[in-house]
């Protein structure tokens, strides 16, 4: 896989897949917020940085900037859908306004990007997608109720993806990582305004204890690249990649309790059909 197109490679887990990617001599093409991003990713490796102005949320930008990659640089072998941001706030905390643009930067921006690639991957019946989503789109947290739909989401339009690609010859990839030394909790992170005072013992004291572990979490943004390239080019890539101790243990524990529950109430769900 020569050629990858990653949304949002100023930052994160963007930036260092981006930068481990282009010391294996890879051909890199991401996508950056401003002219002085652009310059600042394409100096990393002249010639295999491309930088890309575009707004994910821009669904004709994204056609075009995906279009430009292809017929400017070459075909692209893996799409990977990075680009999101992290949002706090409870559930009646949150505007809709809020809710509305969770959604349209961590779940319509990677459908944008996945419709614009498809065409040129179907065409060569290749290509990989790889979508970075979260722990938090496996098993929920309070106070971040948003951000776990907008993950959910993106993790339920992903697995139907790969049952309907797979013929093709595109494979898909959901990326699932835990706590990781990025700015998701520090300056890609948004709140709401407004906090309830009833909420103070879930979803606020969530918000202190992200805020407490902001810096310190155990996470290695590089060596994450490594495992999802690894990944990528395995004979057989996995549909869902976890990474992290904590991702293992909290999605583990999800699994467990949710395995329990369904076959202690299996009797009614089994009561419901017609009788024969």
């Amino acid at each position: 896989m020569s050629i990858w197109f990653i949304t949002g490679v100023s930052s994160g887990f963007g930036r260092a897949l981006a930068e481990t990617l282009l010391k294996d001599g890879k051909t890199v093409v991401g996508t950056v917020r401003s002219g002085d991003a652009k310059t600042a990713f394409e100096a990393l490796a002249p010639g295999k940085a491309n930088a890309v102005l575009m707004d994910v949320t821009d669904e004709a930008a994204v056609r075009q900037g995906i279009a430009d990659a292809e017929k400017n640089v070459g075909p692209i072998d893996v799409l990977v859908n990075n680009a999101g941001y992290g949002f706090e706030g409870a559930i009646e905390e949150a505007t809709l306004e809020e809710v509305r643009r969770q959604f349209e930067v961590n779940v319509f921006g990677p459908v944008s990007a996945i419709k614009a690639a498809l065409p040129f991957m179907r065409k060569r019946r290749a290509g990989h997608i790889v979508n970075i989503t979260s722990m938090g789109g496996l098993a929920t947290f309070p106070g971040v109720g948003i951000y776990n739909g907008s993950k959910f989401a993106l993790e339920g339009i992903s697995e139907a993806l790969a049952k309907e690609v797979k013929h093709l010859g595109i494979k898909v990839t959901i990326v699932e990582p835990g706590s990781f030394r990025t700015d998701w909790a520090g300056r890609s992170m948004a709140h709401t305004e407004s906090q309830i005072a009833d909420y103070a013992e879930s979803a606020g004291a969530f918000r202190q204890s992200l805020a407490q572990r902001n810096g310190r979490q155990p996470g290695d943004p590089h060596k994450a690249a490594r495992a999802i390239i690894k990944a990528v080019e395995s004979a057989e890539p996995p549909l869902h990649l976890l990474l992290g101790h904590d991702a293992l243990n909290f999605v583990g524990a999800k699994l467990g309790a949710l395995q329990a529950e369904i076959m202690k109430w299996a009797p009614v769900s089994t009561s419901t059909n017609f009788d024969s």
